[in-house]
């Protein structure tokens, strides 16, 4: 069986690009297809897309990833990781930011195995160390905002009356919903929303 490269690139929300990791595993000649992008934190169960990328992985392929805690956020979920790909499946890995980390399966140097469990297991560390000190600076900055009278979250959409009377018209349907969206210029998601808080109000 013909062995294949992947790449996995996480990235932990919506708003940070994945644009830089996609062009760098790109140069190194993988697939697009084989390129797998995750927005998800590390530390979430459900990973979807990475579970799906284990289960493809088979024996001989290689797995290119830019750093340790693109497997997980917390120690033993790195180290569970690795040893699922690398021992169970008989995975390649190739971590772009520590290369000496790379696996190969040909390597018997006892020493060399040695001081890379040492670097894979100080790595897992600082990975969940550097998690657990942004988690904490976002608590202090949440804390910080609540106590300053900050409101937090997406600010509230302050509908106008004119939407407001639009969205009644459409509830008794004294107009279609063609023309209640040419009328308020909403997409059909937000008028809907507007109506259901028009209808909770009237009920």
């Amino acid at each position: 069986m013909i062995a294949s490269t992947y790449a996995l690139i996480r990235v932990s929300t919506n708003k940070q690009n994945e644009a830089r990791q996609v062009i760098r595993m790109s140069e190194l000649g993988i697939a697009t297809e084989n390129i797998v992008i995750e927005k998800e934190s590390g530390k979430s169960t459900a990973r979807t897309k990475y579970h799906k990328l284990v289960r493809r992985l088979k024996a001989g392929d290689t797995l290119y990833i830019e750093n340790v805690d693109r497997l997980s956020r917390d120690y033993d979920g790195i180290i569970s990781e690795w040893h699922k790909l690398t021992v169970k499946k008989g995975v390649n890995i190739k971590i772009l930011d520590t290369p000496m980390l790379n696996t190969n399966p040909e390597n018997n140097d006892l020493q060399e195995k040695f001081m890379q469990n040492i670097l894979l297991h100080v790595q897992a560390f600082q990975a969940e160390s550097e998690w657990q000190k942004t988690k904490y600076r976002q608590a202090q900055g949440i804390a910080v905002a609540k106590a300053s009278g900050k409101k937090l979250g997406r600010p509230r959409v302050v509908r106008t009356e004119a939407e407001i009377q639009i969205a009644k018209q459409y509830l008794n349907r004294e107009i279609d919903l063609d023309t209640a969206l040419a009328m308020v210029n909403l997409k059909r998601t937000a008028f809907y929303n507007l109506c259901q808080i028009v209808n909770e109000v009237q009920e």
